[in-house]
């Protein structure tokens, strides 16, 4: 018996890939690379193992074609389509670019249906799936630019940056659709902290004018600058779409006296030691009305707590139209819902209106603000406002001298339904709005704010879907979701009753088929 019939039928047919790893081996053990650094050695390798994995998939794929099916193959209509050419596409993955021969069932005037397509599970583009999703989490993280670049540096796929900028919106298009079903679907966690905080916030995205919100698109239209290279002072660029960012997560109660919240050396929020957020899930959207977004930030709270169980709190900046819509749609809907605004922003209100009575820094101003403080934490609000109006009057401080103190005394006044700050405290409830500063920072000004970069708005929403994904640890059982739905729509959608026949090629140890092309 000679060497060649030892071969099996299947190291025949991966006989390429044989080859290519042997060559491999060849080259590890020649002269050259005995001359090779370590690092030179794994750059080597991994774009020869990178060639070794593409004609493995090649030579895949070449044994899972034509993909004949032997029940007939008919259309969404019911319309059984007739068997014609072999057709090829080429495919652009991780390891390279690989070709795909596979039997089309056609009829005149229509597109093809081509069940190994389905079978792969292959995108109508020309970029596998997988590569779609390494092009997805780069881009998440980095410019476009340098998602290309990145790409073209761990992965075998080239793609074009315009390619990469819809693959990127492709990518994130069933996002509501996930929320949406794992609403439906997933099990709520008792086990959590008995506070569910729901909190909102707008940040700023520079937008191209186009897709600017209409009230600053004529704004900026009818702008006229005063030079013509720079802003003057107090003029707007009017750039600008505001995102609305959403946040919502479950925590333990913690306790504490307006006390312990001062800081008796700064002024500032003493720093001890409590739980974490829960589940913390945070999202913001360009297109969507603040309204909408606070809408779903309610629906996703009902998914964690939906007998109502736990405290509901809503933390704000002082935002009037955020709390009008929390108000309006906690009350639609029977929601128990606590509105606490920031104490940070009180903060920095008293330390403005501090510096009308004692302008220069130092012991008599942080005293100053540090008493107000405890007052406003001890839920004295309105008192405080009233006391700092007295002083400045007092003091005969002029019109404009005395403007902090007056903002500083409205906004403790219009807001004092919700600075009851020892009611919260006792309760164990957050009263500073960190997590939803931190989302506006990672979410959409880390990624977003880009020097000279104006977005569009549909890539700046798949921007920002994909971000929230990772922040909210969500991507990986998206991404399944997503590919499941990319099969129902490229494929199963085309198929009479959605059920896409099963080719020839998908059974193991199948036998070789010829296609006999039907005219």
């Amino acid at each position: 018996m000679n060497a060649l019939s030892r071969i099996s039928p299947m190291e025949r047919e991966y006989e390429r890939s044989r080859q290519n790893f042997d060559d491999i081996l060849g080259y590890l053990d020649g002269n050259e690379a005995f001359t090779m650094s370590h690092s030179e050695l794994e750059r080597e390798l991994e774009k020869k193992g990178r060639e070794l994995m593409r004609v493995l998939l090649q030579e895949h794929l070449d044994k899972r074609s034509p993909g004949q099916c032997e029940h007939p193959v008919k259309d969404v209509d019911g319309v059984e389509r007739k068997l014609t050419p072999v057709q090829q596409r080429k495919i652009e993955t991780v390891f390279g670019t690989v070709t795909l021969e596979r039997a089309g069932y056609g009829l005149e005037g229509a597109e093809s249906l081509h069940p190994l397509d389905a079978e792969l599970n292959l995108p109508d583009e020309r970029y596998s799936l997988e590569l779609r999703r390494r092009i997805a989490i780069e881009a998440a993280k980095s410019s476009f630019n340098e998602t290309m670049d990145s790409i073209g540096r761990t992965t075998g796929g080239r793609v074009p940056k315009r390619q990469i900028e819809e693959l990127v919106k492709r990518a994130a298009q069933d996002f509501d659709a996930f929320y949406e079903i794992r609403h439906h679907t997933a099990d709520t966690n008792a086990d959590t902290g008995s506070v569910l905080v729901v909190s909102v916030d707008g940040k700023g995205v520079t937008m191209l004018k186009r897709d600017l919100r209409q009230q600053t698109r004529k704004a900026a239209e009818e702008r006229a600058h005063k030079m013509g290279t720079r802003l003057s002072k107090g003029e707007k660029k009017n750039a600008k779409r505001m995102a609305c960012v959403a946040t919502v997560y479950t925590i333990k109660p913690f306790v504490r006296t307006p006390e312990e919240v001062t800081d008796q050396a700064g002024c500032t929020l003493a720093k001890r030691p409590r739980a974490g957020p829960e589940q913390k899930r945070v999202w913001a959207s360009l297109e969507k009305e603040p309204e909408q977004v606070i809408a779903e930030a309610l629906a996703e709270a009902r998914h964690r707590d939906p007998t109502g169980e736990k405290i509901w709190v809503a933390l704000v900046d002082g935002n009037k139209p955020q709390i009008r819509h929390l108000r309006r749609i906690a009350q639609e809907n029977e929601i128990d819902l606590t509105i606490v605004v920031d104490i940070i922003h009180v903060i920095e209100y008293l330390w403005s209106a501090g510096r009308a009575f004692h302008p220069e820094s130092g012991p008599e101003l942080q005293s100053w603000v540090q008493h107000r403080l405890l007052e406003v934490l001890r839920g004295k609000a309105s008192l405080m406002a009233g006391g700092m109006r007295r002083s400045a009057t007092l003091r005969g401080l002029s019109a404009n001298d005395r403007k902090p103190v007056d903002i500083c005394a409205n906004y403790l006044l219009t807001y004092a339904p919700y600075l009851r700050y020892d009611r919260y405290l006792e309760q164990g409830l957050p009263i500073a709005s960190g997590v939803i500063e931190g989302a506006c920072r990672h979410l959409v000004k880390d990624r977003m704010d880009v020097t000279g970069a104006r977005w569009s708005l549909s890539g700046a929403e798949a921007v920002l879907r994909l971000r929230a994904l990772h922040s909210s640890h969500d991507f990986d059982e998206y991404w399944l979701f997503h590919e499941t739905h990319e099969y129902e729509r490229t494929h199963q959608a085309r198929y009479a009753g959605g059920v896409v026949p099963p080719t020839m090629a998908s059974r193991p140890n199948r036998k070789r088929v010829h296609l006999k092309v039907i005219k």
